[in-house]
């Protein structure tokens, strides 16, 4: 029986998207999600096997990792796309925030990795880790400064794993800017975002999408950044 790939916050948006493509491929898939959704219940009518957990505290990491193990003892990878954008305002806890995000963003993709290890090894032919990362990791962002922080903190993981892990586990990371408008976003905010990247467009979910295909087909990539920003970082 084919391993399953382990998708964190797999229930909206970019996991989802991910998490639909490799059920129709009839890739198993374990799915996590903090709160519910409509979309567990297509999920689950497709197969995936839904994990409820929290990354933004260690006793949630542990206990999702327990469950985790109970459920299968091989991996054919793990994307991690589990994600807060909480960003600083006048009146935040900074302490608090910075935690969260590093808990969340560094972390949980950190104690899951090590603790998964034999679980990716184990799986026969090679297995992936995808950390999905952020186009400010290298920039930064005023506004959101301990979340930019942990995704460049994130991406270093992806250094660290790819040299630890090989040969038997390619590690690599997906680093987006926009590929996705939320359906609140107006249409003067739309119009500034996307001038902010050369090819001024919002390719939408499947961008994310081709890209973890390419590496899970791929038996030559590891340690590496998948930029996916549209030229942004020219402008």
């Amino acid at each position: 029986m084919t391993a399953p790939i382990l998708i964190t916050g797999g229930a909206q948006r970019l996991g989802l998207a991910i998490a639909d493509d490799l059920l129709l491929k009839n890739q198993p898939v374990i799915v996590t999600y903090r709160s519910k959704k409509p979309s567990l219940d297509i999920l689950n009518e497709k197969g995936a096997i839904l994990i409820q957990a929290n990354f933004a505290h260690a006793d949630g990491i542990a206990k999702f990792i327990g469950a985790l193990k109970e459920e299968t003892d091989r991996l054919r990878g793990i994307i991690h796309n589990a994600s807060d954008w909480a960003k600083e305002k006048p009146d935040s806890d900074y302490n608090a925030l910075l935690l969260n995000m590093m808990n969340v963003h560094v972390n949980a993709p950190y104690q899951i990795n090590l603790a998964c290890q034999n679980m990716l090894e184990n799986n026969g032919n090679f297995a992936d880790i995808i950390h999905m990362t952020d186009f400010v990791q290298e920039k930064g962002s005023q506004k959101h400064i301990a979340y930019a922080a942990s995704k460049a903190a994130l991406h270093n993981l992806t250094l660290s794993f790819s040299a630890l892990l090989a040969p038997k586990v390619k590690v690599n990371s997906i680093a987006p800017a926009l590929l996705m408008f939320n359906e609140w976003d107006d249409q003067n905010y739309r119009q500034r975002a996307l001038k902010k990247s050369l090819l001024q467009n919002c390719p939408g979910a499947k961008e994310a999408v081709n890209a973890v295909n390419f590496i899970l087909n791929s038996d030559y990539v590891t340690g590496q950044v998948l930029h996916l920003n549209g030229g942004r970082h020219l402008k």
